[in-house]
């Protein structure tokens, strides 16, 4: 069986009603990135797992005249309170996603689904000034190396079709965040763009509850008598062409039950 610690993933862009939310904004300089973040539902239990659907985000800006410059790197190391369990979901093979548009991925690795979401890019286009896209991801249960991953599939139209995947890879750490997620980014070229935003939503129950399993599930490990607990749940890290780093801790708000 594959479990791997998991809690409290990452960044969010929609704050729904019973979610625990966080947001935090990295600077240096005119370079910005938003993380936000939320799980769902509010209300976890003090002791075992309970299923959890959590979205992601993490938004580059710039508040100076200038683009801000490529991605390159992204790391987010995360709290040890939760799991991530792949032990009965399929794998998604690198190689039969990349590359594929978003419809022949979704065909060949659908069971693998483990989560949904959107990019925002910067198109770098000969002749004229660089300009904004966007287009589908669909994230995947997969393998790299034999080794777990998260499978990113990326799919655009602007300036033509074209098809990636980052593989977001996970490892397990000692210490106050037991996961971490690491991922290298595509280097930005004319005629394609660099990714300036990924907004995903994360969650599968892929055996029945309430005796199943679920890709995601989280605790809230309070002492009795104590109703909620603040801790740091996601330490996130980017790097950028030109070696600039912005990093950010979030921090969690979760209610107990039970």
């Amino acid at each position: 069986m594959r479990r791997i610690a998991l809690s409290g993933l990452l960044l969010a862009a929609l704050l729904g009603v019973g979610a625990i939310a966080s947001a935090e904004v990295a600077q240096k300089g005119s370079l910005r990135v938003n993380f936000e973040g939320k799980i769902a539902p509010s209300a976890l239990p003090r002791t075992g797992q309970t299923p959890v659907n959590v979205s992601v985000s993490a938004a580059v800006s710039s508040t100076g005249a200038t683009a801000p410059p490529p991605m390159q790197r992204m790391t987010i190391a995360i709290n040890k309170y939760g799991h991530l369990d792949t032990a009965r979901l399929p794998v998604c093979q690198l190689e039969d996603i990349q590359p594929a548009t978003t419809d022949d991925a979704l065909a060949v690795c659908k069971r693998s689904l483990v989560g949904e979401g959107r990019f925002l890019a910067t198109v770098l286009q000969k002749g004229l000034a660089p300009f904004p896209s966007d287009g589908k991801i669909y994230a995947f249960n997969g393998e790299v190396e034999g080794k777990p991953a998260i499978l990113a599939h990326v799919y655009g139209t602007q300036p033509a079709p074209a098809s990636y995947t980052i593989a977001f890879l996970i490892s397990r750490s000692a210490g106050t965040f037991g996961t971490t997620l690491r991922a290298t980014l595509p280097p930005a070229k004319e005629g394609s763009g660099y990714i300036t935003g990924i907004f995903l939503k994360l969650g599968k129950s892929f055996i029945s509850q309430p005796t199943g399993r679920s890709y995601l599930t989280a605790s809230c490990p309070t002492p009795k008598g104590v109703s909620k607990a603040v801790f740091p749940f996601a330490e996130a890290s980017i790097g950028f062409k030109g070696a600039s780093v912005l990093k950010s801790t979030l921090t969690r708000t979760c209610k107990a039950k039970g």
